[in-house]
């Protein structure tokens, strides 16, 4: 864990990290790469709705790949539909390291927390029907993205 990434889960005792993802332009180019230093993804296609996006709502859908072969989850992301922090991400810097996740429970509280010291909530999904599941992508002053993961 950097000290950046400590340094904030120790302020805001988000606990320790649980998952690293990366943006990826094409999954299926990328995953022999990663699953020689990784070990097997499990692959998905994540179709979701009405995401907040700053001030706006859309739509997108991903394809996931998770390897959960050690305490911290691995996660690769392709963005197949849709304009995300992902594909925005992908255009500013390439493919690579994109956010680490914390879960956490009150997450409503967390992101007016955070954003009181400066961060800032660019992607937000709170799931219906599904228990109290929800996540949100926040972005700190430095630029670093860092994932909360509220499971009910």
């Amino acid at each position: 864990m950097s000290s950046a990434s400590a340094d904030v889960a120790g302020k805001f005792n988000l606990g320790p990290i649980d998952q690293v993802a990366y943006v990826v332009e094409d999954l299926e180019r990328a995953l022999p790469h990663y699953e020689a230093l990784y070990g097997p993804f499990q692959q998905s296609d994540s179709p979701l709705e009405g995401c907040r996006m700053g001030t706006e709502l859309v739509d997108c859908v991903l394809r996931i790949a998770v390897n959960r072969s050690s305490p911290v989850e691995i996660e690769l992301i392709q963005v197949l539909e849709g304009d995300t922090p992902h594909s925005r991400h992908l255009r500013e810097h390439g493919e690579g390291l994109h956010h680490v996740r914390f879960r956490v429970s009150g997450l409503e509280a967390r992101l007016e927390e955070l954003e009181k010291a400066g961060f800032e909530t660019t992607f937000y999904k709170r799931f219906e029907g599904a228990g109290n599941v929800a996540f949100a992508y926040t972005q700190s002053p430095a630029g670093h993205t860092i994932e909360l993961l509220e499971l009910g």
